[in-house]
């Protein structure tokens, strides 16, 4: 069973388009990890397929920075993010 790091919290929700803003707090993120989102109705697993900073796709982002996920599942304000390691 893969271990839960958490690794940053969403912040806002693009509903149309499928995006989630997350805050990275701890570690970091690249194309192709697995994550758990986590909160008081959300509960999925997905890869990350997508990341993008102000517009432009990324591979990989550090902690202390924003990003937008590209999401499977609605998430909720207020989610917490955990890298399956």
């Amino acid at each position: 069973m893969p271990e839960e790091k958490l690794i940053g919290k969403v912040f806002s929700y693009f509903k149309k388009i499928g995006v989630a803003a997350v805050e990275i707090t701890n570690d970091g993120l690249i194309v192709g990890d697995k994550i758990l989102i986590m909160g008081s109705i959300t509960n999925f697993e997905q890869e990350i397929e997508s990341m993008q900073v102000e517009g432009n796709d990324i591979e990989e982002i550090s902690a202390g920075k924003s990003v937008g996920l590209k999401v499977t599942e609605d998430v909720q304000v207020g989610d917490f993010v955990y890298k399956l390691i």
